[in-house]
């Protein structure tokens, strides 16, 4: 896996804490220093740590599921992707319900949110099994910084054109995660 794919990947698995970001943002109305710092930073805390989780659940079946890992990629991805892209599509009730639990950004919501974001990231931890451990610890290291840009970016996009914009990026993300999927299963398939 290489550094774009990688970073791919985290531009994909940040979609859910970016659309989180612009909806405090739009919610809060504000770009607050203190809740946009803590947001950015948890949220990368957790993005960050989810696939180490994710590749460690994995790693100690490595001997097991090394002739098929890039099927399991492939189908991590490919549910993953799915399902961001579902919920890109849902109705606005969705969004009412996310509004509601952004009103306090207490410390418990914001991690809370961060959980709830960060699921996908353990689950595409599995996908690092086959690479070294360098590739794992770059990808964790890209994954936490462009989750804290999207995070902090996406609170202030928010708060200054929320009004204005329709923004359902966990489509595009989805379907960055379904690329990647095929596309380690197409270099696996043919260029070992």
């Amino acid at each position: 896996m290489g550094i774009l794919d990688i970073i791919l990947l985290s531009i994909a698995l940040a979609m859910d804490s970016l659309t989180v970001a612009i909806a405090a943002g739009l919610i809060i109305k504000e770009h607050k220093s203190a809740i946009v710092w803590r947001m950015a930073v948890i949220f990368a805390i957790f993005q960050g740590v989810m696939p180490l989780v994710g590749y460690y659940s994995g790693y100690f079946f490595k001997d097991q599921i090394q002739e098929f890992d890039h099927w399991i990629a492939l189908i991590v991805l490919l549910i993953l992707g799915v399902k961001m892209i579902r919920d890109g599509v849902k109705s606005d009730v969705v969004d009412d319900d996310r509004s509601e639990s952004l009103r306090s950004m207490s410390w418990s919501t914001t991690i809370m949110l961060a959980v709830a974001t960060s699921i996908d990231a353990m689950a595409t931890g599995i996908i690092f099994v086959p690479f070294s451990y360098l590739t794992l610890i770059m990808a964790i290291s890209i994954i936490a910084i462009v989750t804290f840009i999207f995070t902090f970016l996406g609170n202030y996009v928010g708060a200054k054109y929320g009004d204005y914009l329709e923004l359902r990026v966990e489509i595009f993300g989805g379907l960055i995660l379904i690329g990647i999927g095929v596309k380690i299963l197409i270099e696996h398939m043919w260029f070992q």
